[in-house]
């Protein structure tokens, strides 16, 4: 329920997104969603998996600290943002060369002094991973962060999350797939995709060879944030609830927590995957308010 009722019922008034098409490198796009309050402080947002910046959790945390006089900048991974992408790859739960161009292309286009990162899910292991893997190549911009029940183990959590969880998003990865084969027909085989039900399946048959992963095995052992979590220099914060029905043993990471004086965990009882509803009444949900302390109280 507590998964499932915010996703579903949530509304989130008063946020108006400026949309802005960034034209990558490689010569794709991924299309960001502003919401300024003409503040120097920014918050960049990454969504989960199959999510998109319309996302209520999303949406949520932009009008907090929209409230609190910080702008925000909600990004859509590639082909999550109503239109399928140019390149043949997507994105995947390690691409943290789009968020660090993302971070890099706001700074160019605000003065900003202060970024906070907040990632959901998905996006929180994205925001992991960039922070670890090259705590060096950071922007110093990059003040604090604050994520969000991530699979920071992927295996385990692949293996963990229900058939019904699983079907539910592999169709809406195949509904993307059957648009991108229309641009690469030779390069995409979906015959008896609807006999696949694991996504170890998926990403050994999809995932994997499109975004240069040997296998399944070796996407989830380079893109899992959990090896880079000792090598965070950002004060960051992890909230993973006890009760979410994604996240596997290896996802509540106490040790490194205690080892790393940058990395903060935190485990509390309810709040489901995303949910961190204390009540649904409420206009402002736990994640928001707890985000607001760490990213701005500087604890």
């Amino acid at each position: 329920m507590q998964t499932i009722i915010p996703a579903l019922f949530r509304q989130v008034e008063g946020v108006t997104y400026e949309r802005e098409r960034l034209f990558t490198p490689d010569d794709d796009f991924i299309d960001a969603d502003w919401s300024r309050v003409g503040s120097d402080k920014l918050l960049i947002l990454s969504h989960g998996l199959e999510g998109d910046t319309e996302r209520p959790y999303i949406k949520g945390m932009v009008k907090a600290f929209n409230q609190r006089g910080v702008d925000a900048l909600a990004w859509n991974y590639r082909s999550c943002s109503g239109e399928p992408n140019k390149l043949l790859r997507s994105y995947h739960l390690g691409a943290t060369d789009d968020l660090d161009f993302v971070v890099k292309h706001a700074l160019q286009a605000g003065n900003y002094s202060t970024v906070y990162l907040v990632g959901f899910s998905a996006g929180g292991n994205i925001s992991l991973k960039y922070l670890g893997e090259a705590p060096e190549l950071v922007p110093q911009q990059v003040k604090r962060a604050a994520v969000f029940s991530v699979p920071i183990d992927l295996k385990s959590s692949a293996k963990k999350i229900s058939k019904i969880y699983t079907r539910r998003f592999l169709k809406s990865l195949e509904q993307k797939l059957a648009q991108k084969k229309k641009l690469y027909p030779e390069a995409l085989d979906l015959s008896d995709y609807n006999l696949m039900w694991s996504f170890l399946e998926f990403d050994n048959r999809f995932t994997a060879p499109i975004h240069g992963f040997a296998s399944a095995d070796d996407y989830y052992a380079r893109s899992s944030s959990k090896q880079f979590l000792p090598k965070i220099k950002v004060p960051t914060l992890l909230v993973n609830a006890l009760n979410d029905p994604f996240l596997a043993k290896e996802c509540f990471p106490v040790s490194a927590a205690e080892q790393n004086p940058h990395f903060y965990f935190e485990a509390p009882a309810g709040g489901g995957h995303v949910g961190f509803a204390e009540d649904f009444r409420n206009d402002l949900y736990y994640s928001e308010a707890r985000a607001l302390k760490f990213l701005l109280e500087e604890e």
